[in-house]
């Protein structure tokens, strides 16, 4: 990531913080006010972004990915849908694998 991109991001930031409105003029003003320069488009980037998403999301899904969305099949039909739903657990449980032994105590040692 950039200084650029990171000033950016921090501006929105600590203006979401603020409750003030993230615009690119007031991107441009935190930047400038940390003596920092950027190239002039990330102001601009980071403000359509922030009018786009809610930053209380992008903060909260910081370590999802982003794209991992969970597929739930809708019910096709009144009484299948009970038993696809019931089925779907199932489907969900962890197999347990067997524990290899353990290499910690062999009788014999490296220096001996």
């Amino acid at each position: 990531m950039s200084a650029g991109e990171l000033a950016c991001t921090y501006a929105s930031l600590i203006l979401h913080d603020d409750g003030i409105a993230v615009t690119a003029e007031k991107i441009a003003t935190l930047v400038k006010a940390a003596n920092l320069s950027v190239e002039s488009y990330w102001p601009s980037l980071f403000a359509k972004l922030c009018e786009k998403r809610n930053i209380e999301d992008l903060v909260m899904n910081v370590g999802s990915g982003g794209g991992a969305a969970v597929a739930v099949a809708a019910p096709a039909g009144g009484a299948s849908g009970g038993a696809a739903v019931a089925a779907a657990p199932a489907a969900e449980e962890k197999k347990e694998e067997p524990k290899e032994e353990s290499d910690d105590d062999m009788g014999f040692s490296l220096f001996d």
